[in-house]
């Protein structure tokens, strides 16, 4: 069982809202630490082990300073993440670039921030070569394709459209040996949320064994393995977490078992954890202000999908708590809704919930486990300003760490074209 908590009484988070109005995004700097030691910790088994924070799961460059402090590196995927890792003070090969049909004026930017360019397919290596030139080391991306079963979020990889077949990786790494490339990584990325631990140990082994593979065929001792994510965390209370220690150890064994007698026992782990690093210590703060009662009763939020989308596009648990109602009876049963014209702007569906007070001070609604892949996927759709964001410091202070959208900054990209009059 997981414990669905919120750092706030129901007092606290009213003064807080008095200031930051409704909806926001509050993280815990705290847990966040807390949790990065515990995983650097687990992880300490291992030579060289890197972190790189997937930047895509909650780019804020305030929350990136804090784990650059604890000693992550970043997983960059566009440009403007490289921006962001370069920002929060994050350097070098701790910046992991990892993209798809990549633009030259990115391969540009990972390369003069000196990151490690993780190649998506086999072709890239000319394009490389050709806009950027071919660095020191390179990391190619694998695709296991039937070898591996992949999950309902990131789909099978035979259907992905990431990644070289295990013939195009062989070549690949006799390509970039003979063009004077020296130093090279493996990556792959084949499931997303997935609480499965075996899964994760098998993708290990696969990994391994394919360095044993590349280094028989090509002669290339590889640097490091990046495992990728794809590391669940339990949306769901009666769900468990993957342990840490379980996780680490489980991989320590395979990496003591494959490559010890292929003498590359000193390969370095590599991961890009999203998700797990942040998921739990952030939450969505909306408050009901309208209910409706028709075939279904309806809580309606002052949040809406475009402050959160998980739910609509994946179908996707979140749990849901009311404060000052942490023990009332479960008596109602609600859709919790915003207000986007989709149908599918919903946060519950037929949830059981204590009976929700609505209106101007109506009860809070806090949906948990919102610190990856929550903000960081709004959009504008319908005109929908998307919220801000809010750090809980170790003091118990809180500060703001991305201000609320405002309708200048939706009109700010617009331009002042005048048109032709009608018949002129």
């Amino acid at each position: 069982m997981s414990e669905k908590k919120f750092p706030l009484n129901k007092n606290e988070l009213e003064a807080l809202a008095q200031q930051y109005p409704t909806p926001f995004y509050l993280y815990d700097e705290q847990g966040i630490r807390e949790n990065v030691r515990a995983i650097k910790k687990a992880f300490a088994v291992f030579p060289g082990f890197t972190e790189h924070f997937a930047v895509k799961a909650l780019p804020n460059p305030v929350v990136l300073k804090i784990l650059a402090a604890e000693g992550l590196g970043a997983d960059c995927s566009s440009l403007p993440e490289l921006l962001l890792a370069d920002m929060a003070g994050i350097k070098g090969e701790d910046i992991m670039f990892t993209s798809n049909e990549t633009p030259a004026r990115e391969y540009l930017k990972a390369r003069e921030l000196g990151a490690i360019i993780n190649l998506d397919d086999i072709s890239h290596i000319e394009f490389l070569e050709r806009t950027a030139g071919l660095p020191d080391l390179i990391s190619c991306r694998y695709n296991p394709g039937p070898l591996k079963e992949g999950n309902t979020i990131i789909g099978n990889p035979e259907e992905a459209k990431y990644g070289f077949t295990r013939e195009q990786i062989i070549e690949g790494y006799k390509i970039l040996k003979q063009k004077g490339v020296k130093r090279f990584g493996l990556h792959t990325m084949v499931a997303s949320n997935e609480l499965n631990l075996d899964y994760h140990l098998e993708t290990g082994r696969l990994l391994f064994e394919l360095a044993v593979e590349i280094k028989d065929k090509t002669g290339v001792a590889l640097e490091f393995v990046n495992l990728g994510g794809g590391l669940g965390i339990p949306y769901r209370p009666e769900q468990e977490a993957v342990a840490w220690d379980a996780l680490a150890g489980g991989l320590k064994k395979l990496h003591s078992e494959i490559l010890k007698k292929a003498g590359l026992e000193e390969l370095a782990i590599h991961t890009e954890y999203g998700r797990p690093i942040t998921g739990p210590y952030g939450w969505l703060v909306a408050r009901a202000i309208h209910k409706k009662e028709i075939y279904r009763n309806y809580i309606g939020l002052d949040a809406c999908m475009a402050d959160l989308m998980r739910p609509a596009l994946y179908s996707a648990y979140h749990h849901i708590t009311v404060p000052g109602k942490d023990g009332a009876p479960l008596t109602e049963t609600y859709d919790v809704v915003g207000s986007l014209c989709e149908n599918n702007d919903k946060f519950a569906v037929q949830r059981r919930l204590p009976k929700i007070d609505v209106g101007d001070k109506g009860d809070f609604v806090i949906i948990h486990d919102a610190g990856a892949h929550g903000r960081a996927m709004g959009f504008n759709y319908n005109g929908k300003l998307r919220c801000g964001e809010l750090l809980l410091r170790p003091n118990g202070s809180v500060i703001q760490i991305r201000r609320p959208e405002t309708i200048e900054d939706y009109f700010a990209t617009l331009e002042n074209v005048k048109l032709e009059e009608k018949g002129a």
